[in-house]
């Protein structure tokens, strides 16, 4: 774990002296705590503690994101057989748009449309657990729709193509790195303000993706549905502090055949998970 932070701390670090050349940046620092997570396999309700260091930053030619989460469970998802203390986990997201109107000078608007463009990323992660101990890698690519809403709401068709690496420390089993079938997901993720007396902001992502044919122990996947979204109050100016400075609010996560697990013969493949989260803007 502490080379991973390391690595984490590092690509934060990366990414923060990127942003120097962006047109606008927004850094923020969040905790969320939830106590009805799930993990496969695992029947149990798990809470989590979640830490988030997240950068949004364009350009004149499109957008990055950037985000570090690191999840430590309670004890009812253990670290290692037989352990009693809970598991660690870093989940790293990167993704780049490419607005095709900003490239080309010209307005691809249409209908409820503002503007076509291309979205390429990766997703990492790396967990010490009692069972799987995940290392996954993700590299995602395909065409982006950004839709004329207050705030943003950008949505993606993207080709997935997927590996993982996991280790059983009951066992004591290494699994040689195994790539999924490329798969597909559509994939949906918003900000939008709105007001009701207080200053309130709506958002989340959704995730839809295809099944990844068969495993690396040769069963079969399912088709994914990931929710997670969230209402946040701006309470900046009750503090004395510039606006979208201090959020808090609360989560919910629906995440249904998670990993690609079916969730009819597996376990915990189902999470509905509210969550509350505060955030720090800088």
């Amino acid at each position: 774990m502490p080379n991973l932070v390391r690595l984490t701390a590092a690509i934060a670090l990366l990414f923060a002296c990127t942003a120097q050349a962006a047109d606008w940046t927004d850094t923020s620092l969040s905790y969320r705590y939830g106590t009805k997570f799930a993990e496969p396999f695992n029947d149990n309700d798990i809470t989590k503690n979640i830490v988030n260091l997240s950068s949004v930053s364009g350009y004149k030619y499109g957008k990055n994101f950037f985000s570090i989460d690191l999840l430590m469970s309670s004890e009812l998802d253990p670290s290692a057989a037989g352990s009693n203390s809970g598991a660690h986990e870093a989940y790293v997201v990167y993704r780049h748009t490419l607005d095709f109107g900003k490239i080309f000078n010209k307005s691809y608007a249409f209908g409820p449309v503002r503007g076509v463009g291309a979205t390429a990323g990766f997703d990492f992660n790396s967990k010490t657990d009692a069972g799987y101990n995940s290392k996954k890698r993700m590299v995602v690519a395909g065409p982006t729709l950004m839709m004329d809403v207050p705030g943003f709401l950008d949505i993606s068709l993207l080709a997935i193509w997927e590996s993982n690496a996991p280790y059983n420390t009951f066992t004591n089993q290494a699994t040689p790195r195994y790539a999924y079938k490329t798969h597909a997901m559509l994939t949906g993720a918003w900000g939008i303000p709105f007001n009701v007396g207080i200053p309130l902001s709506f958002e989340g992502y959704a995730n839809f993706i295809t099944g990844k044919g068969t495993n690396e122990f040769g069963g079969g996947t399912a088709p994914e549905t990931n929710i997670d979204m969230q209402i946040m109050y701006d309470i900046s100016e009750t503090l004395g502090t510039p606006k979208n400075t201090f959020k808090i609010g609360v989560e919910y996560q629906y995440w249904k055949n998670k990993f690609g697990n079916p969730d009819r013969t597996v376990p915990g493949a189902t999470a509905k998970t509210p969550m509350v989260r505060a955030e720090y803007h800088f």
